[in-house]
């Protein structure tokens, strides 16, 4: 999955900082400390985050970062999106499938583009207070019966 580095430190800061939602504003220095990264980094995705409205910033010797709204509001896609981060399951642009094989589409195209949907599609109704508290029951996905459980019926 093209899922890199950006995407998944954003989404551990934002969960770092609704952590403390409703209090005092949180330096990036504390996050950077308790989520063992770099602060550098954390700063342009910061300035990445607060462009997409999501964290807002405070200034002052109790400065840091709050939420921009409750994080029962915004989306981890929201947050993915934010950064630029995409949920790709395959080195194929677009849907014209541009540098999968060559010009065309490879055999198993289809496949993958329909799970980084699914996976896009998860993302988007699990919110930052659920990646907290833990995804209830009825969003997770269906699972479907392996064939080998459909043989022994």
């Amino acid at each position: 999955m093209e899922l890199n580095t950006r995407g998944r430190y954003a989404v551990m800061a934002m969960a770092d900082l609704a952590q403390y939602e409703g209090e005092a504003a949180v330096p990036l220095s504390a996050i950077a400390e308790r989520q063992h990264l770099s602060i550098a980094y954390l700063e342009q995705i910061f300035l990445r985050l607060r462009r997409a409205g999501l964290v807002e910033s405070a200034r002052g010797r109790t400065g840091g970062y709050r939420l921009g709204r409750p994080a029962s509001d915004i989306m981890v896609v929201e947050i993915l999106t934010a950064v630029e981060e995409e949920t790709r399951m395959t080195r194929c642009m677009g849907e014209d499938a541009v540098g999968c094989l060559g010009e065309g589409k490879c055999l198993t195209h289809n496949l993958w583009h329909a799970l980084g949907d699914h996976i896009r599609g998860f993302l988007s109704i699990v919110s930052l207070r659920e990646v907290l508290d833990g995804v209830p029951a009825s969003k997770l996905a269906h699972r479907p019966a392996h064939r080998m459980d459909l043989a022994a019926e």
